[in-house]
């Protein structure tokens, strides 16, 4: 499974992400995992690339693709046009949670 941890500040602004895992199991393969992890990993990839190509935000960004980590952090204000792109990613990815739910992706929000 894919755990989501999206940080948001006392104002209940999106700080930043992490995610943790894989939708599904190697061993026992389930229908729809791989259509997950692509969705998963297109939106965060892409939200981290817009941060860094349409603003001038600074951002921290980490991932590992073995064990399935990616972790984003902002590190400096926040812009209106970085504050929409995490709004976006963070969207998707409840959509994507709505949809295939547990044993895929599980979304959980932590105040920082």
């Amino acid at each position: 499974m894919v755990s989501v941890t999206v940080f948001v500040d006392s104002e209940q602004h999106y700080t930043g992400i992490q995610m943790l895992g894989h939708a599904g199991l190697k061993d026992d393969p389930q229908e729809g995992q791989e259509l997950v992890c692509a969705a998963v990993s297109a939106l965060t990839i892409n939200m981290s690339n817009s941060v860094e190509q349409f603003t001038e935000d600074s951002f921290e960004v980490d991932q590992e693709e073995e064990s399935g980590t990616f972790r984003f952090r902002f590190t400096s204000d926040i812009s209106s046009e970085s504050q929409l792109l995490i709004n976006s990613l963070v969207f998707g990815l409840q959509d994507i949670e709505e949809e295939y739910g547990e044993p895929y992706i599980k979304i959980c929000f932590k105040e920082v």
